[in-house]
């Protein structure tokens, strides 16, 4: 049974991949605040892969991100996702990431739960 204040981790491995590059080319050779968003997403996607029956799929609703120092390529950033609020079908997450006792981000991850029919309609390209 999934409680209030249960925890979820993800490791998320830096790899050049993850570094901060925009069209015009390479910002910085760090990770980057997006590749950190998507890691945390995934870590409170953990907790709706519990949740979820069959017939259901999880979509984001929201995300906030505090990027405080870099993570750096071959380092393992340990993301620890906790259950802060389930209200119906809504997942509501904190997060922390961390590489060893350094905080690299903290933020929070809302997800919803719905019928894969339902978010099938949702999602399907509207005709004009």
């Amino acid at each position: 049974m999934i409680k209030l204040g249960d925890t979820r981790t993800y490791v998320k491995h830096v790899t050049a991949a993850d570094f901060a590059r925009f069209e015009d080319g390479l910002v910085h050779a760090v990770c980057s605040t997006f590749s950190l968003a998507q890691a945390a997403e995934w870590a409170g996607r953990l907790f709706v892969l519990e949740m979820k029956a069959e017939d259901e799929e999880g979509i984001g609703i929201s995300l906030t991100i505090n990027h405080k120092s870099p993570a750096f390529e071959g380092e393992d950033v340990e993301l620890v996702a906790t259950l802060k609020k389930q209200e119906g079908n809504k997942v509501i997450c904190s997060f922390t990431a961390k590489v060893g006792e350094r905080l690299v981000a903290e933020g929070e991850t809302g997800q919803k739960i719905l019928k894969k029919e339902k978010l099938a309609k949702i999602l399907a390209p509207k005709k004009v």
